[in-house]
């Protein structure tokens, strides 16, 4: 699959295979840093491969009964070549972008007008001179063959009912486990958020209620899935009823399901989630009104999900920029926004460098659907952003780990996007930075977050 060779390649690429040797001679090493925040003395008291920085999911079982619904409904049904169909909707999905916006396409039109007039109009006449109308006619076809071959070819999926089981077999589990982690994040650094009501916008087969149910079904009575497919919606409460033909009970009560938003902005919801559901939406115009709606709606926190490429981060630091930037003409809320997860800062994303811009992903294990083209634990690469209601008091601006550790003879690598908005490679050895640091570091995981303290508080700086 896409995903699972793409997340293969990315932990090569950060050397969890070997790696490059020559990293140490390029990376920094931490200054002013002596000792992991150690203000609560936690370190006496759980070891280090338990610090409070420590968020990543060994890896992820879907529950049971939503295993054996999944399977009952591929028994049931008559796809054919459903393996195939599952590669190639997976791959799609993968590689899929935004769609390009008008004025960016006129002005492609413009700039392949201007290198293209050369070779319809003779050497011989002056290149100001306007061109006849076969010449022009000419101009215009090679602009548009030129543009139908360089340019991303949009279209919106329309989810039938054998597209909707086609992509219950391809994502259900990997979008469950995506999810999942996300809600870990929140479940462990803000242990007494307890939502009673949530939101699903693009919700499909329904994987993030079941996930939330898996977190807080304790205190959740209310799930409201908003799907634009019907034949999606029909899936997922039949998932929701065990897979069975003929109606029964749901498996957990409370779920809701609905083809468009609430209308009233009175209306809101404790945790707002948008799971792979951005880049469905035709133009910028309608994910900005989009998100501020989903905002709006938020009380608690509002969760991002999208796949682990540049175009799914690009597409949450654009949803990051309009919910900081505001814009709305009416507050309805006057509480601010706080960037929860992955950032440890409100400045702009420095891995959107405009040389060379990388996303900003993590990596989930899980168990698949058995099937049998499935491995037995596959990784789902995805990015996400959480946004909370209010601010962030009494919050630790540790650096979150953005790549893999490298564990080295008597040192580590660590990448770290830091409080100050900087990307860090820092070296860390006990020697220079005490044994409980390095072996924090050593015992953490790429999406984890590093408990170090400078003595004013500082982000962690390079040299």
């Amino acid at each position: 699959m896409a995903a699972h060779a793409a997340a293969g390649r990315v932990r090569r690429l950060w050397g969890l295979c070997g790696g490059p040797s020559p990293l140490r001679a390029f990376a920094t090493i931490i200054p002013r840093v002596s000792q992991v925040d150690n203000s609560s003395d936690f370190l006496g008291n759980v070891p280090h491969r338990r610090h409070p920085g420590v968020l990543h999911l060994r890896s992820v079982r879907l529950p049971a009964e939503l295993v054996k619904a999944a399977q009952l409904l591929v028994e049931q049904s008559t796809v054919h070549g459903l393996k195939d169909q599952v590669v190639s909707l997976t791959n799609y999905l993968w590689s899929r972008k935004r769609p390009l916006e008008a004025s960016e396409l006129q002005r492609r039109g413009q700039q392949l007008e201007q290198q293209l007039r050369e070779t319809v109009q003779p050497r011989t006449v002056d290149a100001s001179s306007p061109l006849t109308d076969a010449e022009a006619e000419k101009l215009q076809r090679r602009v548009l063959n030129r543009l139908r071959k360089t340019t991303y070819h949009w279209e919106a999926l329309r989810y039938t009912d054998e597209l909707s089981l086609v992509y219950m077999v391809a994502r259900l589990d990997g979008g469950f486990a995506a999810v999942s982690r996300a809600f870990h994040e929140i479940q462990k650094r803000s242990p007494a958020f307890a939502p009673r009501t949530l939101l699903d916008f693009g919700s499909g087969t329904g994987s993030v209620s079941w996930a939330a149910h898996g977190a807080w079904g304790q205190t959740l009575c209310e799930y409201l899935c908003v799907d634009s497919s019907a034949p999606m919606l029909a899936l997922a409460e039949r998932l929701l009823q065990g897979g069975s033909e003929s109606p029964r009970a749901p498996l957990f009560p409370g779920v809701y399901f609905r083809q468009f938003l609430p209308v009233s902005p009175k209306v809101k919801f404790d945790l707002v989630v948008s799971a792979f559901s951005l880049n469905e939406l035709p133009s910028l115009a309608e994910r900005r009104e989009t998100i501020q709606t989903l905002w709006r709606k938020t009380d608690g926190f509002l969760v991002l999900v999208e796949n682990g490429t540049k175009e799914g981060h690009q597409m949450l630091m654009e949803a990051r920029e309009i919910i900081l930037g505001g814009g709305d003409k009416v507050v309805h809320d006057p509480r601010e926004a706080h960037i929860f997860a992955p950032c440890p800062h409100h400045l702009p994303c420095p891995r959107l460098n405009p040389k060379q811009p990388l996303p900003c992903n993590y990596l989930q294990a899980y168990h698949p659907l058995p099937f049998r083209w499935n491995p037995a634990l596959k990784e789902e690469l995805f990015s996400f952003l959480i946004l909370r209601r209010g601010p962030g008091a009494g919050e630790e601006p540790w650096p979150r780990i953005t790549q893999a550790i490298l564990g080295r003879a008597q040192h580590v690598h660590c990448h770290l996007c830091c409080a100050d908005g900087s990307l860090q490679h820092a070296v860390i050895t006990a020697r220079r930075h005490g044994r409980d640091l390095y072996r924090c570091a050593r015992l953490s995981h790429w999406g984890d977050r590093l408990p170090v303290t400078t003595p004013h508080g500082e982000a962690v700086p390079g040299e």
